[in-house]
């Protein structure tokens, strides 16, 4: 069973998407998720309190710094914007398919746990999520 979500953003940070998933799937299997972007990321994380989202954002923010930081002077793909190469970094260094058993027709996450697009762009994107039920 295959489907795909588009996620539309409004610029960086996590994009829960859990319940449109949820919704989907059925029976028994693993759930294979795959964004097909280079610059966002998919991650399984606390869906709680939403000072996680905030404080990862922030933190991937400081550890690769838009191409105008100086820092990143070594750059050469730039002609994108500030944003474009630092989110092909970070995307490179998150995952970008997830792998999720189900059971009973339910996502086997923990209690805390949700599924995000991560976007790291600043601009507002339609990112596409293919989904993949393997009973």
């Amino acid at each position: 069973m295959r489907t795909s979500f588009t996620i539309p953003t409004r610029g960086q940070g996590l994009y829960e998407i859990t319940r449109d998933v949820a919704e989907w799937v059925t029976g028994d299997g693993v759930l294979t998720l795959f964004i097909r972007h280079t610059s966002a990321s998919l991650l399984v994380q606390e869906n709680a309190d939403p000072e996680v989202q905030t404080d990862l954002r922030e933190f991937f923010a400081r550890l690769v710094p838009p191409s105008t930081d100086p820092a990143m002077s070594y750059l050469t793909h730039t002609y994108e914007g500030a944003d474009d190469m630092p989110a092909h970094i970070k995307a490179a260094l998150l995952p970008v398919s997830l792998s999720i058993p189900v059971s009973g027709g339910r996502l086997a996450l923990g209690r805390w746990q949700g599924i995000y697009v991560f976007e790291h762009r600043d601009a507002p994107h339609r990112r596409e999520v293919v989904a993949h039920l393997l009973s």
